[in-house]
This record gives C-alpha cells, sequence and structure tokens, in this order.
C-alpha cells in the first residue's frame, strides 16, 4: 500500500478490524519510510447498493458523500475525526446490511441525523437544514427547540 505522505510502499498492517457485517476490512497501518499512520479499507466489489434520491433518481451508495456533509456540518467544531469515521461507518453498516439493495436517502440522513445529535447539537442542526428542507423559519426554530436549546434575547449583551 502506498504512504498517502510520503509515497513509500513499505509499510506494515498494525490493526485490522472487520467492518459491515464482514463485507469490508479496515486496516491501520505504519509506514517504514517515513513513520505516519494511516487507514485504508478492503470492500469486495459487488452489485452497488443504490440510493433513491428525493426525486425519484437511483444512484450508487457513496460513503464519501456522507463524509463530505459530515465535515460541512462538523466545521468549526469540537469533533474530532474519529468520531465522524465511526458515525459513517455504523450508518453505513445499518444502510448495507439489509436485505433490501436500495434506501432512500431520506431515511440515510435521518439515521445520521440520530446519530450527530448525539454528538453535536450545532452540528445537527447544519445537517438538518440541507436534509430535511425546512419551508420556514418557523419550521426551523421548532427544529432547534427539540433540541432543547434555549436562545434568551434578555441574556445577550448589546453591543454598541
Amino acid at each position: 500500500m502506498r504512504c498517502p505522505y510520503c509515497g513509500s510502499n513499505d509499510d506494515k498492517v498494525i490493526e485490522s478490524r472487520m467492518l459491515a457485517n464482514g463485507r469490508a476490512t479496515r486496516r491501520r497501518r505504519l509506514c517504514d519510510g517515513c513513520g505516519a499512520r494511516f487507514t485504508s479499507y478492503e470492500r469486495i466489489e459487488e452489485k452497488p447498493f443504490m440510493v433513491i434520491k428525493r426525486d425519484g433518481r437511483r444512484e450508487p451508495f457513496d460513503r464519501r458523500k456522507i463524509e463530505l456533509g459530515l465535515d460541512r456540518a462538523i466545521q468549526k467544531r469540537p469533533v474530532s475525526q474519529m468520531a465522524i469515521e465511526r458515525l459513517v461507518n455504523e450508518v453505513e453498516d445499518q444502510v448495507v446490511s439489509g436485505v433490501e439493495r436500495e434506501c432512500p436517502a431520506q431515511l440515510i440522513g435521518e439515521m445520521i441525523l440520530q446519530k450527530l445529535g448525539e454528538l453535536d447539537k450545532v452540528a445537527y442542526i447544519r445537517f438538518a437544514s440541507v436534509c430535511r428542507h425546512y419551508e420556514s423559519l418557523d419550521e426551523f426554530v421548532k427544529e432547534i427547540r427539540k433540541l432543547g436549546v434555549n436562545h434568551d434575547r434578555k441574556s445577550r449583551k448589546k453591543v454598541s
């Protein structure tokens, strides 16, 4: 495996873990060239799992889309990359382990929101604002209130 940091082809596997009910293997590697650690994934190629988009189109499941959406949601938030990787792995396991080979994108979004709500409330709201397509400010405020976030105008200091 080529090191993403120095390009060396010499590395050792320091940990392997099965994911997605044995359909994938995650390997932590240590580069002999520069000493950097990196992760690789091995997956069996099979008929792609399809995601049903809001407009009815179908496209192959792509975990990178989830990672990109989460990266935007956690931007400048105190959430570790390891926590996000764990969340993505859990959602992927949950989605692709079913018998059905298709899943609505909305259901995947709700799975992510459930886990993200436990991780970081601000990231949850950011992700929900894209995922749920709020039609009005009132809907957005209701979502914030469901999280138990209090917004009291009197407690804020006025800036002169």
